[in-house]
C-alpha cells in the first residue's frame, strides 16, 4: 500500500484568509482523485530554516510524495495530475490542454488579480489594474460562454485552479457583468470535493485557535 501524501500547511492563520490559503487547492485535488493524504503543519509565525529549506519564500503548501518533494500549488497540481486521470486526461491533446490552462490561470489571470486586490481601495474607482483585469475577464468569459470546462470535455485540475483563482475577484464584485464566469465558478465550487476541502481547512485553522488560546 502506497504511503499517504504529506501535505504541509500553516499551523494557523488569521481569520481573513481562511478558506483561501492555497493548501486548499491541494486538498481539493487530493479529494477529487481519492488519493490518501495526511496534513502536517509549519509555523505561520517565526518561520524557521526548515520551512525555508522546503519552500524558499516561506509560503505553503508543499508536499512529500514517497520521497518526491514539491512546492508551489500549480506545480503540485501538475504532479497530482500525473498520478490521477481524474485530474488530467491521458491523451496527449487533453494533457496539453489541461497544462496550458493551469499555466494560464497562474500567469494570465492570477498574476493580474492578486496585485489588483492587493492595491484595491473599496472607496475608490482608480485602481490602475482595473482595465487590465477586466480585459482578461472579458476574454476568459468569451471562452467559457461556449463550454462548461476549460480542457477536454470534463473537469480537470485546470478548472480547479481557475475557479479558485477567480474566487477572490468574485467575492469582491469584480466578476459582475461576466455571467459565464460567475456560472463557471458556481458550477466548479459546488463539487463535493471542494466543499470538503474548505470545511477541512477551516477546521484545521480553528484547531490552531484553540492551541493558541491554551498556550501561555
Amino acid at each position: 500500500m502506497a504511503a499517504p501524501i504529506i501535505l504541509t500547511t500553516y499551523d494557523w492563520v488569521p481569520k481573513g484568509p481562511r478558506g483561501f490559503v492555497r493548501d486548499l487547492r491541494v486538498r481539493w485535488a487530493l479529494e477529487e482523485a481519492g488519493l490518501a493524504y495526511a496534513v502536517r503543519t509549519t509555523p505561520f509565525e517565526n518561520r524557521g530554516a526548515e520551512h525555508f529549506e522546503r519552500q524558499p519564500f516561506g509560503q505553503v503548501p508543499f508536499i512529500d510524495d514517497d520521497g518526491i518533494r514539491v512546492f508551489e500549488s500549480g506545480a503540485i497540481l501538475l504532479h497530482l495530475g500525473k498520478k490521477s486521470e481524474t485530474l488530467m486526461p491521458r491523451d496527449p491533446q487533453g494533457e496539453a490542454d489541461t497544462t496550458q490552462w493551469v499555466i494560464a490561470a497562474l500567469n494570465s489571470i492570477e498574476m493580474v488579480s492578486v496585485p489588483w486586490w492587493f492595491i484595491r481601495a473599496p472607496d475608490k474607482d482608480d485602481n490602475p489594474l482595473e482595465g487590465w483585469l477586466r480585459d482578461r475577464f472579458k476574454r476568459l468569459d468569451a471562452v467559457l460562454s461556449g463550454r462548461q470546462w476549460l480542457a477536454a470535455s470534463r473537469f480537470t485540475i485546470a478548472d480547479l485552479l481557475m475557479a479558485d483563482v477567480l474566487r477572490v475577484p468574485r467575492k469582491l464584485g469584480a466578476l459582475d457583468g461576466f455571467a459565464s464566469l460567475i456560472s463557471y465558478v458556481e458550477r466548479v465550487t459546488a463539487r463535493p470535493a471542494f466543499l470538503k476541502a474548505v470545511d477541512d481547512q477551516m477546521a484545521h485553522f480553528a484547531a490552531g485557535d484553540q492551541h493558541r488560546t491554551r498556550t501561555p
